[in-house]
């Protein structure tokens, strides 16, 4: 993919109402994702954030823009091609610093592309004009360039002969020696020439499909500048009232920061009440638990003591009829042993007796 993300941070994203200029209108109902994109294809920089699948964000970062803190936890920038102003609201006075650091960041890199795209379309001129400037400085043609040497020094010599005629007699067989060495010279000069004439033409040749296609994006961009151009004429008139409000935007932007401030109280406090409710499920999940295991612990407890019930019932009536067969025994122990007595009275009369 050309585009991918190289930075993000969550905040509540607001615009700028088009109708009066003053007021904040917010796009998000709760804090959103908002990224820092590179397209690497057009070698740009943009400002995105989704809500849902709606975007609410999407800027393109260049080097006139400025991100302005209005307070210690809201930002604010103008985008002209979008014809809005987008506003920020963090959660920290961290965040919001490190979004305007990364926006200065961004920006500069993106003069920086600028410049190199402006230094890459002057490079892309000069070949055109140095050839221009080779062609009315040797007379070479297409025709010459892919000659050979044999087709060009005969052209050389008719050149040098009319020039040595005047002087023919003049001069010695060593001067005319110096101007042929002369002329070898610039020929060879000629020959490095059309060699550089060649290479830059072969190059020029290479990159004439890219440089056709960055110029029509370069269209495509005037284009849409020359539109963006005429529609911030048409609302530039409005630019007088937008300063006027600055206050009352300063005011506005004061009381929702005070709101904020009270809402995220709130929200602190209703989180330490979420904590403590959370803490008494809990403890209410454990005592539930521990009162199952003794409802459980107290049927056991009943159960055996019906069991020691049972068994005392039993005991009871075994000890009743345990006694009951003791008394039982006891009387006929009584019976005999008042007929032993009465025994041992016989036996004794008998030995008196006797």
């Amino acid at each position: 993919m050309g585009e991918q993300p190289i930075f993000s941070t969550r905040a509540h994203v607001f615009q700028i109402d088009p109708n009066t200029k003053k007021n904040w209108v917010p796009t998000s109902k709760y804090a959103v994702t908002v990224s820092y994109f590179y397209d690497s294809t057009r070698n740009v920089y943009r400002i995105i954030s989704l809500d849902g699948s709606k975007a609410i964000i999407n800027s393109t970062i260049t080097p006139n823009m400025t991100f302005t803190k209005t307070s210690q936890k809201f930002g604010q920038w103008a985008d002209s091609r979008a014809n809005t102003v987008y506003g920020l609201g963090f959660s920290s006075e961290h965040h919001l610093s490190k979004f305007a650091e990364k926006f200065q960041e961004f920006k500069e890199a993106a003069r920086l592309a600028k410049e190199k795209s402006q230094e890459k379309m002057e490079l892309t001129s000069t070949p055109s004009q140095e050839s221009a400037g080779g062609d009315l400085q040797s007379p070479l043609t297409p025709e010459s360039i892919n000659g050979t040497d044999d087709e060009r020094t005969p052209d050389v010599t008719q050149n040098s002969e009319p020039r040595a005629e005047p002087t023919q007699n003049a001069l010695s067989s060593s001067h005319s020696s110096a101007i042929s060495k002369h002329w070898e010279a610039e020929l060879a000069t000629l020959k490095g020439n059309n060699a550089k004439l060649t290479a830059a033409l072969l190059e020029s040749t290479a990159n004439v499909k890219q440089w056709k296609q960055q110029l029509a994006a370069y269209q495509e961009e005037a284009e849409r500048l020359h539109k963006r151009v005429t529609e911030l004429e048409c609302v530039s008139s409005q630019a007088n009232a937008v300063h006027t409000h600055k206050t009352e935007l300063n005011q506005t932007i004061q009381e929702l920061e005070e709101t904020l401030k009270v809402k995220e109280e709130e929200i602190e406090r209703l989180k330490q009440e979420i904590d403590n409710a959370r803490e008494l499920q809990e403890q209410r999940d454990s005592l539930t638990q521990k009162l199952q295991e003794v409802e459980i612990r107290n049927k056991d407890l009943e159960g055996q003591l019906s069991d020691l019930e049972q068994r005392l019932e039993k005991s009871q009536n075994e000890q009743e009829a345990f006694r009951s067969n003791l008394k039982t025994l006891l009387e006929i122990l009584d019976g005999k042993i008042f007929e032993l007595t009465e025994l041992r009275d016989n036996l004794a009369k008998l030995l008196e007796c006797s």
